[in-house]
């Protein structure tokens, strides 16, 4: 029968969208279930507001009448807002969560989000973007033989080739680092020592019982803080109510600090325990017995590996050396109530842009390494 590609069209269509990496990751001992719920929150108008500034189309590829593929096609009015120097800018259109059994599925998906993309007046096109750049953005090029950890994608190593052959560079790549945080680091030590003599900073947990609004405190600084990166997209106020009461039941007061400077809020940085860890034997599932599987572990939280998504310092101070010396101390706090307090022995950064000097010089210093890179391509339409 050959290849043929449509529209995703109602609920069957979504739960097979949903469900196909079950059946292409079955045979990699690294792949991580995801829970399907949120990649269904994902991908659904009606929950994730992200959709209030953006649109997506969803496709299937199907052989023979089994679906063998899968990828979405968007295109983010705030992206066609922003510089074109940061990445973005009129005609970029994205694609992402690409599955593919082969190459001749991976070409077919990707020519077809192209030909949607083109139709909607883009002029280029970058990928994979999952829906974007805050959710699962880039390829995983280096790293397959390990598990991601929670919010980092996985990908088959043959995707590389096959989103080259269709024609694509990489514009961008973004890195994850590894670190043993069980032991200390002498040069980070000595910073810290610094700051903690200075009165005008103060570090703080959040306070989980004002969550909302501690929420939107960090997230505006982080508003600030990446604002001149590539590829940023601010986060509206109802993208951070929606982070915010999804990040809520694996918040931990400890992990996630705030940095005051006379009394402001200045930088921040979110730890959160791998969920990755708790979630993969529960095989995508909450219901009937996984929700409860995981609110027990959560409340024992014993985790190996620890994962830092975001941290941030505002534009102001960045060229300062009270930067550096408030993200030292973000580090090194977290850093020791993940090894105290829940036993964790193994910290990820990232992702970090392959330009972000400041902040890849903030990660070697801790004696860590990149563990993994994810690559954002392009290509003219």
């Amino acid at each position: 029968m050959g290849l043929n590609i449509r529209p995703v069209t109602g609920k069957a269509d979504r739960k097979a969208f949903v469900d196909l990496p079950w059946t292409l990751y079955a045979n990699d001992p690294h792949w991580v279930p995801p829970l399907k719920a949120e990649v269904h929150g994902l991908i659904d108008p009606k929950q994730n507001p992200w959709f209030e500034h953006a649109t997506a189309a969803l496709f299937l590829a199907e052989r023979d009448g089994k679906v063998v593929g899968r990828i979405s096609a968007q295109v983010d009015r705030l992206v066609i807002e922003m510089p074109a120097e940061q990445g973005g800018g009129p005609g970029t259109g994205h694609w992402g969560m690409l599955e593919a059994a082969d190459g001749e599925v991976a070409t077919g998906l990707i020519g077809h989000a192209e030909t949607w993309l083109r139709g909607q007046g883009m002029t280029r096109a970058q990928g994979p973007f999952s829906l974007s750049v805050w959710d699962e953005p880039g390829l995983l090029i280096m790293g397959h033989d390990h598990p991601p950890t929670v919010m980092m994608g996985h990908h088959l190593p043959a995707y590389e080739a096959w989103v080259e052959a269709a024609g694509y560079k990489g514009v961008k790549d973004l890195y994850t680092y590894q670190l043993d945080i069980a032991r200390e680091m002498p040069v980070v030590q000595r910073i810290v020592a610094s700051g903690e003599r200075n009165s005008r900073i103060v570090i703080r947990k959040v306070d989980k019982s004002r969550f909302a609004q501690e929420a939107a405190t960090i997230l505006n600084i982080l508003n600030d803080a990446w604002s001149d990166n590539w590829g940023f997209v601010p986060l509206t106020d109802s993208e951070i109510a929606y982070a915010g009461k999804k990040l809520k039941p694996i918040v931990f007061e400890d992990l996630i600090r705030i940095a005051e400077l006379d009394g402001e809020p200045v930088a921040f940085m979110i730890t959160l325990p791998d969920l990755n860890e708790m979630t993969g034997d529960l095989d995508g599932r909450l219901f009937p017995f996984g929700w409860a599987k995981l609110l027990w572990r959560l409340r024992k939280l014993r985790v190996r590996t620890m994962r830092v998504p975001l941290m941030g310092v505002v534009r102001r101070l960045q060229a300062s050396r009270m930067a550096s010396q408030l993200a030292f101390m973000l580090i090194d706090t977290i850093r020791r109530a993940s090894v105290a307090n829940y036993g964790a022995t193994r910290g990820e950064i990232g992702w970090i842009l392959e330009d972000n000097a400041g902040m890849r010089s903030i990660a070697e210093a801790t004696d860590s390494f990149i563990n993994k890179t994810y690559r954002i391509y392009e290509k003219a339409l």
